[in-house]
């Protein structure tokens, strides 16, 4: 809540992280390094599981960019055949993680694809940041908002144009389409967000 605001950034509002205050933040910095104590068998529910890894990933996603803070884009913390999501974020219960392994093989592996809107890769066209932290007794309920948040935004998660009876929906649900599959796919799981009309 101390370092997020809304802004309009790119001609679309967000929930903008000011990442040159969280660079100076000692709580932040603290929190970052209390992730390499955590053991992972503390988190016994499925919902601590995903709780725990959907707030790392957005604390070690802010860290990339703050870490190297000014830059454009948390892409410029890599390169083209060094991508920023296959580097080193920081070190959690013991061992150095990438937000590639935290997405991939940790996240998706939890069959919950409401995770796509629920991690934020820190740039514009992301889901936003939410102003708290996800917790285990209501993050179903965050989850919830988060999707339906998501897609009540035009510019980011899905806008129908009526005039010519088509719907457009973030690229998200198409890199990601898989992990709906179980859900009976992307349209039939989204309609349980947005409303009849």
């Amino acid at each position: 809540k101390k370092q997020v605001s809304l802004k309009k950034v790119d001609g679309v509002m967000i929930h903008a992280v000011n990442y040159k205050n969280l660079k100076r933040d000692e709580k932040f910095k603290k929190l970052v390094l209390r992730l390499n104590s955590v053991r992972e068998d503390s988190l016994k529910t499925r919902d601590e599981k995903l709780t725990f890894w959907i707030n790392t990933y957005n604390i070690l996603a802010a860290k990339m960019v703050a870490d190297r803070f000014p830059i454009k884009s948390i892409k410029d913390a890599g390169s083209f055949f060094s991508p920023v999501w296959k580097k080193p974020a920081g070190h959690v219960a013991g061992k150095e993680r990438t937000l590639n392994e935290i997405e991939h093989e940790i996240l998706r592996k939890m069959d919950e694809p409401r995770i796509h809107v629920a991690i934020v890769c820190a740039s514009v066209s992301c889901p936003d940041l939410r102003l708290e932290a996800f917790k285990a007794d209501s993050l179903n309920e965050q989850l919830n908002d988060q999707m339906k948040m998501f897609l009540q935004s035009s510019e980011k998660g899905m806008r129908i144009d009526k005039n010519n009876n088509r719907v457009y929906l973030s690229s998200i649900f198409k890199w990601f389409e898989d992990d709906f599959e179980s859900r009976g796919g992307v349209l039939k799981f989204i309609s349980n967000y947005v409303s009849p009309e």
